[in-house]
């Protein structure tokens, strides 16, 4: 994997983030000229606006105007608009009125006046957006004089965040701009300082003569508890640029020591994504302590220029392992690791710092952005998402796509009518998740594979984004099953083989299913399924209706199709319903829940309730009284808004815990909170939550209480009393009442994705005027096309089409991107223009 082109995978994903997570303000690209009275009406709160008053431009003032509209678009990014303010020659206010007042810039927060600047300090684009940037971060970018504020500042973070240190010879400069724009991004997780005295560099132990270069250095400061010693500090040794910034940031937030079990060839780092190489330091059970130890002190000296992982030979079984202590890995694709015999960490240091002197990233702020996105590269990108990072370590991995039909704009809606049951998988062939779930996809082709009556088949969206905008796909992926000539049920749960099988499998039975007599309703409730159902074991829901009324069916019957491929639900509705309702003590309309096999039957009568309300009461009824909580169901529990009261245990609970908690939990009978359990062993991320609530992972089994909905508090079961039905609700009585004080407080923040969810077929339409995609273009029409940008920057390029692709392009000619799918991982390019999406 060549270094250049990770360095541009990172500012790529660097920029998208700061363009998603940023409102601009207007869509116009150019300087925007406007009046007084209509630049301060436009004015909003808490929007910032850079202003340039004048009358008649004089030719001198004309390299100015020149650079405050090239750095329209740089500001953009970042929230603030750029206006040129034409002064009427009667206007005496001001900003229009004095002669000086005309060569100044004004810089507003709303109507709120934050900075002024003479004009001569605004003499390019770079110190326009570093002036701009430095104003309105003012309280967040700290600047140093002296070397006593800075050692104060450092005494503040001690323990509790990192500073990232940057010296500038003056400011306006790119390297200025550099900063603050890193600031504008990471100054919510590091806190920057800045300064431009030569003198605080050299107290700070650079002991560099030459003082004219920038310089930047991340100081250590939450590993720091001691006041008396100074934070680790590490010099960033490239030049001072924003793509080396971001990517010295991303090396500084690493883990400074991984620990691995796995084939090194398997693993991966962010070292080797950013083009550095990876150091593995060999150790076994019995010197684990001392190889710690030494794996952390290499890691502090190769901070920055190589990643070191601690890889235990007792859980890997390489025999090459068994004659080395060390080895290499480098970023280069193909090339093996290295494994070798040296002395002393020395021999490792060197070794690393001599391969890094090789090569260095190189980067140029002024490389055209379009020339860069024609550039092909041999590599396939590995980014910071994880599912795109999953998809690039099986690039070259082909998938079995045989048993999947593609679809076009021409044979979509006779496929739907050729199977009595088709599913379909929109996905884009050049989409991180698309290609993920097209991988789980497969998985249920082939455990499918004999069933008669379903088709599973895909359509690409880019190729064919006519068909999807008419089905309403707007995220990818989306599977939606078509039953013949009728209804469409898209499927909304995991996208893991075996929940999308269950689904596919259930969607296959009509639902509600219609029972013709009371031994099969009986026998329904018994759990005699038909056949497609045999293996599986459901709760399942019938509705028993008069005969003589309608009341309640066509919401039963709506809720049925709400449900399908969820839930198991029959539906009885004969002149004998009331005979089988009254078994249960209950009239009709009525639900009978079944469970175990129908070893448990509960009724619940329906009074006047809409579909919408039935399929909520269904869904809450099929809920486990006393649940294992699992990363698959924890969805529709965290949906009732209730308090958890939760087990956790290191395997499977022991029957007395398990028998008293489920007497707690139908004592409440889930009406005021939810009483479950989670297995560690089967669900490790429980470990994560141990730690976010009590620091460390306490002893187990542990019962706790959290509000998740209402304050966030956790409150810990005395761990000297034995889990008894009746020591469990005393102690919930004295939880209301506030006797208990809380072992911790979670944090208020929201839990939300970090970026929001793209209209995909909106993005083509605005970048591709050209396509319309409410039209569909027939055979022999040849709309001229260019791949999409997605969010990841990335668009699809054509590989070798296989066999079904080849036949695809006989069908639309022209259309000359066919056949990217068939593989998870096709060669893509980098685009950087992030501003169009």
């Amino acid at each position: 994997m060549s270094a250049q082109k990770d360095s541009w995978v990172s500012l790529f994903s660097f920029l998208l983030f700061c363009v998603s997570s940023i409102p601009t303000w207007g869509s116009a690209r150019l300087l925007q000229e406007l009046s007084p009275q209509e630049y301060f009406s436009s004015l909003q709160a808490g929007r910032a606006s850079l202003a340039y008053f004048s009358r008649n431009v004089s030719p001198a003032a004309q390299p100015f105007l020149e650079q405050i509209e090239n750095s329209v678009e740089a500001l953009q990014d970042y929230g603030v608009s750029v206006v040129k303010v034409n002064c009427p020659k009667e206007d005496v206010s001001r900003y229009c009125g004095k002669e000086n007042a005309l060569r100044k810039a004004y810089l507003f927060r709303g109507n709120v006046l934050i900075r002024e600047f003479p004009t001569d300090a605004l003499f390019d684009v770079n110190s326009i957006v570093a002036n701009v940037l430095f104003a309105l971060l003012f309280n967040e970018v700290k600047y140093v004089e002296t070397l006593a504020d800075l050692q104060n500042i450092e005494n503040t973070l001690k323990g509790r965040s990192n500073m990232v240190f940057a010296y500038v010879p003056a400011t306006g400069t790119a390297e200025h701009r550099a900063v603050m724009e890193a600031a504008f991004v990471y100054g919510t997780v590091h806190q920057f300082v800045l300064t431009t005295e030569a003198a605080l560099l050299k107290d700070t132990g650079n002991n560099e003569p030459d003082v004219s270069s920038a310089r930047l250095l991340f100081c250590h400061c939450q590993r720091a508890t001691d006041l008396a010693q100074p934070c680790r500090r590490t010099t960033m040794e490239q030049a001072l640029t924003l793509l080396n910034i971001h990517r010295h940031l991303k090396l500084m937030g690493a883990p400074l020591v991984t620990e691995v079990a796995e084939d090194p060839e398997k693993v991966s780092t962010v070292h080797l994504q950013l083009g550095l190489p990876l150091v593995f330091i060999l150790s076994q059970k019995e010197t684990y302590e001392a190889d710690r130890r030494t794996a952390e002190f290499v890691a502090w000296q190769l901070l920055g220029k190589a990643g070191v992982a601690l890889l235990s030979r007792d859980l890997v079984d390489l025999n090459i392992l068994l004659r080395s202590n060390v080895a290499l890995k480098t970023p280069d694709e193909g090339v093996p690791i290295k494994y070798l015999v040296l002395e002393d960490t020395d021999e490792v240091i060197t070794l690393v710092e001599d391969k890094s002197k090789v090569e260095q990233i190189q980067e140029d702020e002024e490389e055209d952005e379009e020339d860069e996105g024609e550039k092909e590269n041999n590599n396939q990108d590995i980014q910071d998402d994880q599912v795109v990072e999953a998809v690039s370590r099986d690039k070259k991995r082909e998938l079995p796509l045989e048993q999947i039909l593609a679809l076009t704009e021409e044979t979509f809606h006779s496929a739907l009518l050729e199977t009595a049951r088709t599913v379909v998988m929109f996905y884009a062939s050049w989409e991180a998740v698309s290609l993920a779930v097209l991988r789980s996809y497969t998985e249920v082709a082939d455990h499918l594979k004999g069933i008669q009556g379903v088709l599973l088949s895909r359509v690409n969206c880019w190729d064919w984004p006519g068909v999807c905008t008419k089905e309403n796909v707007t995220q990818f992926p989306t599977i939606k099953i078509y039953e013949k000539g009728e209804r469409s049920v898209m499927y909304d749960g995991m996208w893991g083989t075996e929940e999308l099988t269950n689904f596919i499998m259930l969607s296959r039975v009509s639902c509600p299913l219609k029972l013709a007599t009371i031994e099969e309703a009986e026998g329904y409730l018994r759990g005699d399924f038909p056949p497609e159902l045999s293996s599986f074991h459901h709760a399942s829901v019938l509705g028993v209706f008069s005969a003589a009324t309608s009341e309640g069916k066509e919401d039963f019957e709506e809720a049925g199709n709400i449900l399908s491929g969820h839930v198991t639900m029959g539906m009885y509705f004969e002149d004998d319903a009331l005979a089988l309702s009254r078994q249960y003590a209950v009239s009709p309309p009525a639900l009978l829940l079944a469970r175990n096999g129908g070893r448990s039957v509960e009724s619940i009568a329906l009074s006047k309730q809409s579909a919408q309300d039935m399929v909520q009461m269904i869904r809450y009824e099929l809920l486990d009284i006393f649940p294992e909580i699992t990363v698959q169901n924890l969805p529709p529990y965290l949906q009732l808004g209730k308090p958890f009261l939760i087990l956790f245990s290191d395997g499977d609970i022991g029957q007395m815990e398990s028998e008293e908690m489920l007497k707690v939990a139908k004592r409440r009978s889930q009406q005021v909170f939810v009483a479950c359990w989670l297995n560690l062993r089967k669900t490790p991320v429980g470990r994560g939550i141990l730690k976010a609530y009590f620091a460390t992972v306490p002893s187990l089994p542990l019962l706790v209480w959290v509000n998740l909905h209402a304050g966030g508090q956790v409150f810990k079961f005395p761990s000297e009393q034995s889990i008894t039905e009746m020591n469990i609700l005393s102690w919930l009585e004295k939880l209301k009442a506030g006797l208990e004080i809380p072992s911790s407080t979670l944090s208020e923040e929201d839990w939300k994705p970090p970026l929001p969810a793209y209209d995909f077929l909106q993005m083509m339409e605005t970048t591709m005027p050209e396509l319309s995609l409410h039209t569909s273009h027939h055979p022999g029409e040849t709309p001229e096309q260019r791949p999409p940008e997605s969010p990841g920057g990335d668009t699809a390029v054509p590989k070798e089409p296989s066999q079904e692709n080849k036949a695809e392009k006989v069908v639309s000619p022209g259309r000359d991107l066919r056949g990217t799918a068939p593989r998870l991982a096709a060669r893509e390019k980098q685009g950087k223009r992030h501003s169009e999406l």
